[in-house]
C-alpha cells in the first residue's frame, strides 16, 4: 500500500462514487479505477461492491477504511508540521461552535483575534455538539466547543467556562413574575427548541423523562433568530444559555430550580496535530473567557 492509493480509497469510500471521488481528488476517473484495482490486487481482497453507479464497502473494505482514515489524517498532519518548520504556517483556524456560542460569545473573540493576527484565516462552523465531536474526529475541524461530559477518548479538552441554562420567555409572560421556574411548570407550556444534536436539547429531553412529562413542540428549528422571534411573539417558550438573554432585550431568562450549570470546553483530536495558529487561538480564547 502507498499513501496515494489510501487517499484514493478513502475518497471513494466516503463519497461512494468513483466519478465524484475523481473530481474531489482532481484526477481522471480511469486513473482512480486503476489505483483502486491495484490496491485490491496487492491486498488480495475486494474492497468495494460495484452496483450500478454506486459502490459500497465490502467487509474487508470496512476494516481497511477505519485504519486508512487515521493514516491519511496523520499524513496530512505530518505535512502540516513540516510546512510550519519551513515557515509556512497553516494560517487558518477551523472552529466549530453551537449557535448560541457562535452568535453571542465568539464574534467579539474572533474580531479581537483577527485584529491581533491579521494574516490568519478564521472559519466558524455552526453545529450541534454531537456533530462538532464527529467533525473533530473526522479532521473536518481543528477546534470545537462542546459540553464537557462523556467526551470521547479520542478528544482532548480544556475547560472554557461554566454557563447557566435558563427558561426563556417573552417580557409579558407570567414566568417573569417568578424568581425561578421548575421543570414541571416549564413542560406545561408549548416549546420551540433546537433539533436533536445540540447539548441543551438533549438535556431538556432527559429532564422531561425524569419529570414524566411529554414535550409539547410548537416549533423545532436550528435557526436561533427564528427561535427568539417565536418566543418574543409569545407563540412558545424555550431554554437557552443565559448569555443569550443578556444580549436580547425583548426576552427574559428565568433560572431553573434547581439551577442548571453546563461546563463548556474547547476540544481537539488527541492524536491530531495542532498548528501554531490553533495553539495561539486556544490560548487567546482562554484569556478572553
Amino acid at each position: 500500500m502507498d499513501s496515494k492509493q489510501l487517499r484514493h480509497f478513502v475518497a471513494v469510500a466516503e463519497l461512494q462514487h468513483f466519478t465524484q471521488a475523481a473530481k474531489a481528488l482532481h484526477i481522471a476517473q480511469p486513473a482512480l479505477s486503476i489505483s483502486i484495482k491495484k490496491l485490491e490486487q496487492n491486498l488480495g481482497v475486494a474492497l468495494f461492491r460495484r452496483e450500478d453507479r454506486k459502490v459500497s464497502l465490502t467487509r474487508e473494505g470496512l476494516v481497511l477504511f477505519e485504519h486508512a482514515k487515521r493514516v491519511v489524517q496523520q499524513l496530512e498532519d505530518a505535512q502540516l508540521a513540516i510546512d510550519e518548520l519551513k515557515g509556512l504556517e497553516k494560517g487558518e483556524v477551523r472552529l466549530g461552535a453551537p449557535s448560541m456560542m457562535g452568535s453571542y460569545f465568539f464574534p467579539e473573540v474572533l474580531m479581537a483575534f483577527k485584529s491581533r493576527y491579521p494574516s490568519l484565516r478564521l472559519t466558524l462552523v455552526d453545529a450541534g455538539t454531537r456533530d462538532i465531536r464527529q467533525m473533530l474526529l473526522n479532521g473536518e475541524l481543528d477546534i470545537g466547543v462542546i459540553d464537557d461530559e462523556n467526551v470521547p477518548v479520542d478528544l482532548e479538552t480544556d475547560h472554557l467556562f461554566q454557563a447557566e441554562m435558563v427558561a426563556v420567555v417573552a417580557k409579558e409572560h407570567p414566568f417573569c413574575q417568578q424568581d425561578t421556574v421548575t421543570f414541571d411548570d416549564f413542560f406545561d407550556h408549548e416549546l420551540v427548541m433546537f433539533k436533536p444534536g445540540y447539548f441543551h436539547r438533549n438535556f431538556i429531553e432527559n429532564q422531561a423523562k425524569l419529570c414524566g412529562k411529554e414535550m409539547q413542540f410548537s416549533f423545532e428549528t436550528n435557526l436561533l433568530p427564528m427561535i427568539l422571534s417565536i418566543v418574543k411573539h409569545e407563540f412558545a417558550i424555550t431554554a437557552l444559555l443565559e448569555l443569550v438573554t443578556q444580549h436580547e432585550k425583548d426576552v427574559v431568562g428565568i433560572p431553573f430550580a434547581p439551577a442548571v450549570k453546563i461546563d463548556l470546553a474547547l476540544a481537539w483530536r488527541r492524536d491530531g496535530y495542532l498548528s501554531i495558529a490553533d495553539k495561539t487561538f486556544i490560548e487567546f480564547v482562554k484569556q478572553y473567557a
